[in-house]
């Protein structure tokens, strides 16, 4: 399927075309069947004579009912443009011209109406002429009579060459429908319909509503008023749906693929066709089906921060145009660069940050999504994804990415960090994960494992540190130890208790100390002796009666119960000595040398 917005002057012969092309009537209302005045948004369906079916958008020409336009064209890859042979070029010709332009249109056919009434010769180039400019460029133009009929084969074969011409949709796309339309149907419930610009909707679906986040199920489906399973882009769709009343959802919502868009209220965009003397403060913006009022905040030359009434699903590339209701103009159309974009607190941080998206006009979507992550150091996968960019940068774990850049700042900042911290804290065995976490301002902990690797350092018991910890102790505490290692190379089982390490002033923290720079043994809490004692262990245990009881193993030592128990618990744990089920030991390997 494909779908055809139309646009032009009011009057100008649009919806007598669509009834025309498809025999069936655009015009929903009776009051519009009677004044013979389009008012809201029309709709049929025809298949080309080259087997193509394209559905129709028929907007109204009026200036009262622009909004009702740009909600039919917002969504829509492809127009009609009609123009009448006896009146030519008109105001709302203008302001459609200048709403396809701003929106990026760029498939297009024009229809010069009222054929028989005036020579069409002087209205089609003028038309031409106009468009070329745009972005629709140089189009396809057929004429044509609506009352006569004279023309209709030419137009139906200048549509079947417009599709031709169309880019295909993203069927894997993620969903986004613009609503257009909302109503309730007994027996069915509420049905929304719209324009799917991209991805596939399928019966059983869940979706998101943007307004509110709510979750409902799609109930059922329709394409060009037949039943279906599924239903892919590019296509007029009617959606079913269960788990919202009629009034939760309207003209300008969106739903969505769950889990895969981020609504906004703030964007920073660039702007295109901007008049001279800049924008007013206040404007509606206009994507897709949705007008929201905005406050315009002036960046630098051709960008701008906006800042909008409602959160929007809007993504990095997004084309939308904003205008100026009360004087009837379109103001400019805009290119979304940002939908995360950063505060501006400091003097000069508006022009600043009006020069970086300057910069990023045109870029590729990864030049921008670099850009971004640079300015963040931080996104996950479905962050980048949600934003429309494509994942760059360095994987990090749990779904994170970082900018190389950021990447190696870190690594020099955590190792400064770690240096000062020993500095700092000579006791400590590192830096706890946390304080590097919340100094080096990272997203979790996961990522201060990584870094912790990547700068060659360890990561034990949740701190970090150099590789094998730190060797060398302060004074005071160097001395204490060496004291005590004298008195253990002399009674090496004498473990000392509680009082002497108190005379030491050895507490937790230095014994701690001391046990990782190598200096003591921790055989239990309280118990510290010196490291390598297991061996010599070994060898006074070796010569008594096998198996020995724990008397006997404490006397052989010389020493109290208090160190014998645990020693011979360390034995056992390293395969030295083995306990029997009556509590006796035995050695099980030779004494280790």
């Amino acid at each position: 399927m494909h779908v055809i917005a139309t646009a032009g002057h009011v009057d100008h012969g649009k919806s007598t075309l669509v009834r025309l092309l498809t025999g069936m009537e655009p015009d929903r209302w009776e009051q519009e069947r009677s004044r013979g005045l389009t008012i809201d948004l029309g709709f049929g369906w025809t298949t080309l004579p080259g087997g193509e079916r394209v559905a129709f958008v028929d907007v109204p020409g009026h200036e009262r009912f622009v909004p009702n336009m740009l909600a039919g064209v917002g969504p829509v890859p492809a127009v009609l443009f009609v123009v009448a042979a006896d009146e030519g070029w008109m105001p709302q010709s203008v302001e459609h011209l200048q709403a396809l332009d701003a929106l990026g249109v760029r498939h297009g056919l024009l229809a010069v109406t009222r054929c028989d009434l005036a020579d069409p010769g002087p209205a089609r180039a003028e038309a031409l002429d106009r468009m070329a400019g745009t972005s629709l460029g140089a189009v396809g133009s057929v004429t044509v009579s609506g009352r006569t009929g004279e023309g209709l084969d030419r137009l139906r074969a200048a549509l079947d060459r417009l599709v031709g011409t169309l880019p295909a949709a993203d069927a894997d796309a993620d969903v986004r429908l613009w609503v257009d339309r909302s109503f309730s149907i007994a027996g069915a419930g509420t049905v929304v319909t719209g324009t799917l610009a991209g991805g596939t909707l399928r019966v059983g679906d869940e979706l998101v509503l943007a307004s509110s986040g709510a979750v409902m199920r799609v109930r059922g489906l329709q394409a060009l008023g037949q039943d279906a399973s599924t239903v892919s882009s590019v296509a007029r769709a009617a959606v079913n749906l269960r788990g919202v009343e009629r009034a939760a959802v309207a003209r300008g919502d969106a739903l969505l693929t769950r889990g895969r868009w981020l609504t906004t209220r703030e964007t920073d965009v660039v702007l295109r066709g901007t008049e001279s003397g800049g924008l007013p403060r206040e404007l509606v913006l206009h994507v897709g089906s949705a007008a929201v009022a905005v406050r315009v905040r002036p960046l630098d030359a051709g960008t701008a921060r906006l800042r909008l009434d409602r959160p929007l699903p809007l993504r990095v590339g997004d084309r939308a145009l904003l205008r100026d209701p009360g004087r009837h103009r379109i103001a400019a159309g805009v290119d979304v660069l940002d939908v995360r974009p950063p505060a501006l607190r400091r003097r000069g941080a508006a022009q600043r940050r009006g020069a970086e998206l300057a910069a990023l006009a045109g870029a590729t979507p990864r030049a921008v999504a670099d850009a971004l992550l640079r300015r963040q150091r931080f996104a996950t996968t479905g962050e980048l994804r949600a934003m429309g960019l494509p994942v760059v940068g360095r994987a990090v774990g749990g779904g994170l990415r970082v900018h190389p850049e950021a990447w190696r700042e870190l690594l020099g900042e955590l190792r400064v960090l770690v240096e000062r911290w020993s500095a700092e804290h000579p006791l400590d065995p590192g830096v706890p994960v946390d304080a590097v976490r919340r100094r080096l301002r990272l997203p979790a902990a996961d990522v201060v494992a990584a870094l912790a690797r990547a700068a060659s350092l360890s990561v034990p018991a949740g701190r970090v540190c150099a590789p094998g910890g730190r060797a060398a102790l302060p004074a005071p505490v160097e001395d204490a130890v060496a004291e005590l290692t004298g008195e253990l190379l002399e009674a090496p089982f004498a473990a000392p208790d509680a009082h002497r390490l108190a005379a030491l002033r050895l507490g937790p923290r230095e014994l701690a100390a001391a046990v990782r720079a190598g200096r003591l043994l921790k055989v239990a809490d309280g118990v510290f002796l010196l490291p390598g004692v297991e061996a010599r262990a070994g060898e006074l245990l070796a010569g008594l009666p096998q198996p020995f009881t724990l008397s006997q193993a404490r006397q052989a030592l010389g020493t109290t119960r208090r160190v014998a128990v645990p020693l011979l618990e360390l034995l056992d744990g390293r395969d030295i000595t083995e306990r029997l089920p009556d509590s006796t030991r035995r050695m099980r390997t030779a004494p280790p040398s």
